[in-house]
């Protein structure tokens, strides 16, 4: 494998459609009240993009160092651990991307505010620093949190609440408290994706010392909380579509949940965790297929 496909491989592309379904929902019901900005929109997916490949490579990078990266795990296995990037290379790059994003948050914030609205801008600038910490903080260090069974809290903070509800206001300089369904929504099937991964790899985890959430409900009560967790996202999403939709359009992204329901049949029957591997690519796209009918549902 060259040198350009082993950091392909690292930013692990199949995790940034998901990445940016908040934005897309965030940035449909701007366009639907009449707020849309190309170069707002453009900088938001640029941004949002480099969190997540910040993220992947810090998860990657403290993974590795802390040898929860091992024989054990069942995932693909992770640059660090297949000593195709070495320690250093990886902490280069987390520098080198983690620069990279906080100067799109800046054009970002720029493109939405200019010089008015310091407030504001000041605000996001520190929503930016502190995303980009949160990205590197979940599994590097210490007190990596993503070891205490936090990690479900930040993500759902991030690509739920941020992603929708704060894209949102960057276009608008306005509150949409209703928006907060949706947002709230996203964030709980992102926060899906976390917890099937952890799922998969509990008693790995477990073993390495990397106390998840899953590892701390066990694995029956993780699989309900999973049910919560969609099911909660597709409640959401009704409840807004009812509030303010006016045609049946609205609410096609229904349809991207019904893979969704197999899935759940799948996961509360698995008796082996490799078998969760898989599904994690469902509920990706299927996220990313929701947020898409969503936004077309809403601009159609």
């Amino acid at each position: 494998m060259n040198r350009i496909s082993s950091w392909i491989n690292a930013a692990r592309l199949r995790t940034l459609p998901l990445s940016i379904s908040g934005i897309l929902v965030g940035s449909s019901i701007a366009a639907y009240d009449g707020h849309f900005n190309l170069a707002i929109f453009s900088l938001a997916l640029g941004t949002t993009l480099g969190l997540q490949i910040l993220s992947n490579f810090a998860n990657d990078y403290g993974d590795g160092v802390k040898g929860t990266d091992n024989e054990d795990r069942i995932g693909p296995a992770r640059a660090i651990q297949s000593g195709l990037i070495t320690q250093k290379e990886m902490f280069q790059a987390m520098i080198i991307t983690a620069v990279a994003t906080l100067l799109l948050a800046i054009l970002l914030i720029y493109a939405a505010f200019g010089s008015e609205n310091i407030l504001s801008a000041i605000i996001f600038f520190l929503l930016g620093v502190a995303a980009i910490v949160a990205a590197i903080k979940y599994t590097v260090g210490n007190s990596a949190y993503g070891y205490r069974g936090m990690g479900d809290i930040f993500v759902f903070l991030f690509f739920g609440l941020v992603a929708v509800y704060g894209s949102y206001y960057l276009y608008s300089h306005d509150h949409e408290i209703v928006s907060v369904f949706p947002a709230i929504s996203m964030g709980l099937l992102s926060v899906a994706v976390l917890n099937l991964n952890n799922l998969r790899d509990r008693i790995s985890d477990e073993k390495a010392g990397k106390i998840t959430l899953v590892v701390k409900l066990g694995d029956r009560k993780a699989k309900d909380y999973h049910y919560i967790l969609i099911l909660g996202a597709l409640f959401c999403l009704l409840i807004y579509s009812a509030i303010t939709s006016s045609e049946l359009n609205d609410f096609i992204y229904v349809l991207a949940f019904i893979p969704l329901i197999f899935h759940l049949k799948r996961v509360v029957t698995n008796e082996d965790p490799k078998k969760l591997d898989p599904e994690l690519k469902i509920v990706a796209l299927s996220t990313f297929g929701i947020a898409l009918l969503f936004a077309l549902g809403l601009i159609w």
